[in-house]
C-alpha cells in the first residue's frame, strides 16, 4: 500500500529528505507521496521513515493503492533497477 499525505500537513518539511524512494514532493498546498514510488520504505527500512518523523501523523495508508509486502518488495526491486547500476570502469590500456 503506497501511502498519503493528508490536508493536515503543515508542510514542515522533515518527510521529504527521509523517503528513500524520493516519492515525497511538494504539491501545490502540501507534501504529496507519489504512489508510484512509495514502498512505505520496504527493501530500505522496517518502518516508513515519513510516518516516523512526521510530528502531526498525517500519513496514513492510501487506500486506492492497496499493495501487499510482496508487491511492495517488487516496486523497490523495479525502482532500483530503473536507477542503472555505475557504468563499468574502462581500462585506457586496453
Amino acid at each position: 500500500m503506497a501511502l498519503t499525505i493528508t490536508e493536515e500537513c503543515i508542510n514542515c518539511d522533515v518527510c521529504e529528505p527521509e523517503c528513500p524512494n524520493q516519492a515525497i514532493s511538494m504539491g501545490d498546498t502540501i507534501y504529496v507521496i507519489d504512489p508510484a514510488k512509495c514502498t512505505e520504505c520496504v527493501g530500505h527500512f522496517d518502518e516508513p521513515q515519513c510516518v516516523q518523523v512526521c510530528p502531526v501523523e498525517c500519513i496514513p495508508v492510501n487506500p486506492a493503492h492497496v499493495e501487499t509486502p510482496a508487491q511492495l518488495l517488487a516496486k523497490y526491486h523495479r525502482l532500483q533497477a530503473g536507477q542503472g547500476a555505475p557504468a563499468p570502469a574502462v581500462n585506457a590500456a586496453g
